[in-house]
Formats: C-alpha cells, structure tokens, sequence
C-alpha cells in the first residue's frame, strides 16, 4: 500500500476503505491505524470468545455472532464494516468456521 509504512494492512482490510474506483476514501495512515486497532481487537477478543465457547452455553457461531452485534452496536469505536472484517478475522484466529454476517450498515 504505501513504502513508507512498516505495517501493511491486508487487503481484506483496505477495501474497507475504498470507493467502486479503487481508490482510498482516506489516507494511508488512517487505515493503518484503524487496522492495527481492528487487529488488536480481533487478537485480544479471541481468548474472551474461547472462554465463552468452553463455558458451554453457545456454539462457535453463537460467540461470533454475539462479539459482532457487540461490536457493531451504537456508540462502538468501530464501523459496521471493520466490526464484520474483526469477527471474520477472529474466526480466523480461532479456527472456527465464520458465520455468515450482516450486511454492513453504510456509514
């Protein structure tokens, strides 16, 4: 995405951030920082959902689908969209199976 940067958020991430042209609907560090703020969300979230899985009371799907209407809920530090993008990658931290998500709500 950009030389100057060490961090290089993924794809997956970026088109968050880009209009049907392509382009970035804002700047470069502002993705990366919104990236590194959804991925440490996504890493420090994964040990909250195992517990939540292990107590027993809901599936894979359930803790996933129950992290991202938390994390998508009025007043959230994350977009819809990110919110989607963090429970897709919790799943892949996880090795679970990712639920199938809502539409995100265009902001």
């Amino acid at each position: 995405m950009d030389d100057t940067s060490q961090i290089q958020p993924p794809p997956s991430f970026a088109d968050l951030f880009r209009t049907r042209s392509g382009k970035l609907s804002t700047s470069i560090g502002e993705v990366v920082q919104r990236y590194e703020l959804c991925e440490d969300l996504a890493c420090h979230l994964t040990e909250q959902a195992q517990t939540l899985y292990h107590s027993g009371n809901s599936s894979e799907e359930q803790v996933l689908l129950g992290m991202h209407a938390g994390l998508a809920a009025d007043g959230s530090v994350v977009s819809s969209a990110e919110a989607s993008w963090i429970v897709q990658r919790m799943a892949e931290l996880l090795e679970w199976r990712a639920p199938q998500l809502p539409a995100p709500i265009s902001e």
